[in-house]
């Protein structure tokens, strides 16, 4: 690890807009890239120049930034790469960041921002080889458990399934949430604490959505017919979940006081029947005032117009963006290109909007 100087600058850009950067020579830019990619020891900020734009980026609560990077061989599937993560202060200085040299087969690093700074999501599938970073870039140990724990307010939800993994900053615990039904396929953990699962019957009985709390059931309701339930999200009583048939989403079913009520959205401004990526590419997501976000990775979004998220509206994008996030109401997208390459796509990189997607602003590294 090492710290660095260099301040992350946003550089404004209203809706549509849209920047092509200075993409520099392919033929240097190439060996700059199979040089890095090859390195043993690689420093953090060619991976990061390599890479273009970063793989993830999550918030820990004091607002500071992680953000992952991740050059893989071009070539092939196969062969030499490098990942790096650099965090980012409030004030938008660096004040960590590490690299690493690996295959192109590894699975990259992937964080989630919790109290207090981020924690690694175990790369198997077990407890083992989670850790906690501090906001200041320094690791810590987490104490790894099969037993598994109630949910708490607090609980970040570190693996949704095979196996369900949450992590307590309180304590700095990596372990399987309880209760967990057999039959889930799905799984969310809201900042309250409670736990929403998708269940699946072996039978011909519909799809459910189940919610409880301190290992106690709270309340379940039917997915309505002819649909069966894909992705689900969960925060701050609205709980979202997107409806498919087919091949197809084809709407959401919904509730925004906790399980108390549901109602089933079939339109709302949404063309769904244009969502042609497929069930396992939507994007969908709750921000912390209620409001959905509704999209497909590397196509288009929209936001719902209020927290009773009956209408919705397509955002505009500086550039196509490969993938969308939240946290709290502000909205992160990448990007980048699909396959690893030399050369930098249209737009490249991160861009933030802090009000709806009405306004973005471009994280660019300054010197």
């Amino acid at each position: 690890m090492a710290a660095a100087s260099a301040a992350l600058a946003l550089t404004a850009c209203g809706p549509g807009g849209s920047d092509d950067g200075d993409h520099g020579d392919h033929g240097d830019r190439e060996a700059r890239y199979k040089r890095v990619i090859e390195d043993a020891h690689p420093r953090p900020a060619n991976v990061i120049e390599a890479a273009g734009a970063p793989t993830d980026v999550v918030r820990a609560e004091d607002g500071s930034l992680l953000l992952t990077y991740n050059a893989g061989n071009v070539e092939d599937d196969e062969g030499p790469a490098a990942t790096a993560w650099r965090i980012v202060g409030p004030d938008g200085h660096t004040v960590a960041e590490h690299a690493e040299h690996t295959d192109a087969e590894a699975a990259p690093a992937a964080f989630k921002g919790v109290r207090g700074g981020f924690v690694r999501v175990p790369p198997g599938e077990g407890v083992e080889g989670a850790y906690a970073l501090d906001v200041r870039g320094k690791p810590h140990k987490v104490i790894s458990t099969e037993t598994p724990l109630r949910t708490r307010p607090g609980d970040v939800l570190l693996a949704e399934l095979e196996p369900s993994l949450i992590y307590r900053p309180a304590t700095r615990t990596v372990a399987p949430p309880a209760g967990v039904p057999d039959d889930a396929i799905r799984l969310d953990i809201d900042e309250r604490g409670t736990a929403w699962s998708l269940d699946q019957p072996l039978t011909e009985d519909p799809n459910r959505v189940v919610w409880q709390h301190d290992g106690r059931v709270l309340g379940s309701t039917a997915v309505p017919k002819p649909y069966t339930g894909g992705i689900l999200a969960a925060r701050g009583g609205t709980v979202a979940l997107s409806l498919t048939r087919g091949e197809g989403v084809r709407g959401l079913l919904l509730t925004t006081d906790g399980g108390e009520h549901w109602q089933t959205v079939l339109t709302g401004g949404i063309p769904w029947r244009d969502l042609k990526r497929g069930p396992e590419s939507l994007v969908l997501e709750v921000l912390a005032d209620g409001r959905l976000l509704v999209g497909e990775e590397g196509g288009r979004y929209w936001l719902a117009d209020d927290h009773t998220n009956s209408a919705f509206h397509e955002l505009k994008t500086p550039a196509q963006f490969t993938s969308m996030t939240v946290d709290g109401t502000t909205l992160y997208g990448i990007a980048d290109a699909t396959t690893a390459t030399y050369d930098l796509v249209k737009g490249e990189g991160l861009w933030i909007s802090r009000d709806g997607g009405r306004e973005w602003r471009r994280y660019e590294q300054r010197e």
